[in-house]
């Protein structure tokens, strides 16, 4: 069913390959079937280094046309034949005949044995040819085979087949779950490790139950797994999205012994499915990093770039392997050729090591030029935008003094009203934001002191920004727009001047302000009502900045920064402004089952905290038991998160 590369024959001289093209030429047309398939069977023991003395002789030209003469007299034997010579000798894939013997293939298929099919699907991948229309047939006929009489050795081939294909339909994946669960207790561990990169390879979905005991089983014989097998069950896990406690658990035995002998491929997707899974086992990730010194000269900007991605998403740190962070990145230097074809590796790097505060400049400087920007935005290329935002503001906050090129205004305002456009639709309305967000709002006064928006677009997460005073007291903030337009320039951007942002200004504004006499303070009242998440309405923008008040530098600037100033001498005291950021957490923002901050959420506490904010986390172990208490409890739990750690 699949094609062995180890059972050849023995080799033939080259005296014995010209006298077998001599032959051709005196049969001509009068060759047989047979005669075709012995000349190209006999052909294709050549030694690898002597087989483009023979494939240049005109005759084994003329020995393939006879070949595609004969094609539909083969029996279905015959033409398998043909094709394991033919990648015995190595026949270009792209080789126009080789079309004609998928046609051939794909004419005949309904009349060809399950084993016979899957011996054909294999050789056209040894052969490196695409066979759209032969695979397609191939799954039709499958859907038909009488599985109950085939056994796992033809599953396990098929779902190879699959992977290799990159494709499968649903009622056949289907049919495959059915005939997986039944033949899983006789699968051996490599045959295990079959499967899991087949399903990878082609995408395919089986449920949570299925996945679950395929990867027990796996467990079972992890000890007798190889590492390749080992490393396609992970892929499988990261695929599905599936955490399996007791295969990541073993990975803490079985990763330290088997790394020394690891190449650098299997380390990687080793550490990218921990991260990816949300996993630390710090026994793991030090074989790893011990390891990878050895294998850097074979390690691609690929390797590299998620390699330094896991490391600085599960939050390990540098000084735990002081080299680990500096040799990748030497690496990603030394690979800078790739970026042209894979910009996304750099971009990957580059955002595992800003996880973890650390900024190679020359890295930098190259994926923010210009000519980098515009590659990794092209149309053929994969989304990229996002990455370049988050790694452009986070350069604007954390590396002081930053005199290299930066992305372009229009580019980050795109980004972050994509991302604001995505919040709103999927994190603004999950329940557990809602409900803070409206018990905050009694708490503190009304809709016009708690403000949902993204405080740092690039971070990609929204928060309930309040304000308070020095005495502990709320108050309102100054724009509910913000709440449907999230501030793009913010202090990680370029210091581009902001826009207006549609501060009213009143009477009673304009008195705290300005201290202007006869016009009476009135007390506080509620701030005008505007649904949350709304835009603000056109006759209300109309009214900005015209009540006819000499508006100073600093006012204006008071006004529009978003972002806390230095006290001022001039400052009254009690006037300073502390500003919280109430973040709403989930549990996919930790490791798995620990309190551990991952890498972009500890990246956002972090730049919050340089931006000026307090964070207050409503962390989902507290939060979300709460929800399903009484209002009472949930006031008293808000109340104490607010308040009880006023400067």
């Amino acid at each position: 069913m699949s094609y062995d590369a180890s059972q050849q024959t023995p080799p033939i001289t080259a005296d014995e390959a010209f006298l077998l093209l001599h032959k051709v030429s005196v049969l001509k047309g009068s060759m047989e079937p047979h005669d075709v398939v012995q000349f190209l069977e006999k052909l294709s023991q050549l030694p690898p280094e002597l087989q483009p003395l023979a494939k240049g002789d005109t005759r084994f030209t003329m020995l393939l046309r006879y070949g595609v003469e004969n094609l539909q007299h083969f029996s279905n034997t015959q033409l398998l034949k043909v094709l394991q010579a033919f990648v015995s000798l190595c026949l270009p894939a792209a080789h126009t005949m080789l079309g004609l013997y998928e046609t051939e293939l794909v004419r005949r298929a309904d009349g060809m044995e399950p084993q016979q099919l899957l011996l054909a699907a294999d050789l056209w991948r040894c052969l490196g040819r695409r066979v759209p229309r032969f695979l397609e047939k191939l799954y039709g006929c499958a859907s038909v085979w009488p599985w109950a009489r085939l056994g796992p050795a033809e599953l396990v081939q098929f779902i190879y087949v699959i992977g290799e294909g990159r494709h499968c339909t649903t009622p056949l994946l289907l049919t495959l779950e059915l005939q997986l669960l039944h033949h899983l207790d006789q699968l051996t561990a490599e045959e295990i490790g079959t499967i899991c990169l087949g399903l990878f390879k082609s995408q395919s979905c089986l449920s949570t139950a299925t996945v679950n005991r395929l990867v027990g089983r796996a467990c079972v014989v992890v000890q007798d797994i190889s590492d390749f097998g080992l490393v396609n069950v992970l892929k499988l896990l990261r695929f599905s999205h599936l955490d399996h406690l007791g295969l990541l658990r073993s990975l803490g035995m079985e990763i330290p012994h088997r790394a020394p002998q690891m190449g650098i491929q299997g380390l990687m997707h080793v550490a990218l499915a921990c991260s990816a899974l949300h996993y630390r086992d710090d026994s793991v990730l030090l074989a790893i990093a011990e390891r990878l010194p050895a294998l850097l000269p074979h390690c691609r900007s690929k390797d590299a770039g998620k390699l330094l991605w896991a490391f600085g998403t599960l939050g390990f740190t540098p000084n735990q392997v002081p080299g680990l962070f500096p040799s990748l990145a030497q690496t990603m230097h030394q690979r800078e050729a790739e970026f042209q074809r894979f910009p996304e590796h750099v971009l990957t790097g580059l955002m595992g090591m800003a996880f973890v505060g650390l900024f190679p400049t020359s890295l930098l400087t190259f994926v923010l030029s210009p000519e980098f920007v515009s590659l990794a935005t092209s149309p053929r290329q994969l989304d990229l935008k996002k990455d370049l935002f988050t790694l452009d503001a986070t350069v604007g906050l954390e590396v002081p003094g930053w005199t290299g090129p930066r992305i372009s205004h229009t580019l980050a305002e795109e980004v972050t009203q994509q991302l604001w456009n995505f919040a709103l639709q999927d994190v603004c309305m999950k329940p557990e934001v809602l409900e803070a967000e409206s018990l905050l709002q009694e708490l503190l006064g009304g809709e016009g002191f708690v403000l949902k928006r993204m405080i740092l677009p690039h971070t990609r997460s929204i928060d309930l920004e309040i304000h308070l005073d020095a005495a502990g007291n709320p108050l309102p903030l100054l724009s509910e727009t913000k709440s449907l337009n999230p501030e793009p320039i913010s202090p990680s951007l370029q210091g581009l001047e902001e826009g207006r942002i549609g501060v009213m200004i009143t009477e009673d504004l304009l008195a705290q302000l300005t201290n202007m006499k006869g016009i009476p303070v009135k007390s506080p009242q509620k701030p005008p009502h505007h649904p949350a998440c709304s835009p603000m309405p056109s006759e209300a923008k109309d009214e900005v900045f015209t009540s006819g008040v000499e508006l100073t530098e600093r006012l204006i600037g008071a006004l529009k920064n978003p972002n806390p100033l230095p006290p001022s001498p001039q400052d009254p005291p009690g006037e300073a402004v502390q500003r919280l950021a109430v973040q709403v957490s989930n549990r996919n923002q930790y490791c798995y089952r620990s309190q551990q901050l991952l890498g972009l959420h500890k990246l956002k506490r972090r730049q919050l905290a340089l931006s000026g904010y307090r964070v207050v986390e409503l962390p989902p172990w507290e939060w979300l038991p709460l929800l399903c208490q009484s209002r009472a409890e949930k006031m008293a739990y808000l109340r104490s998160k607010i308040f009880s750690n006023i400067d």
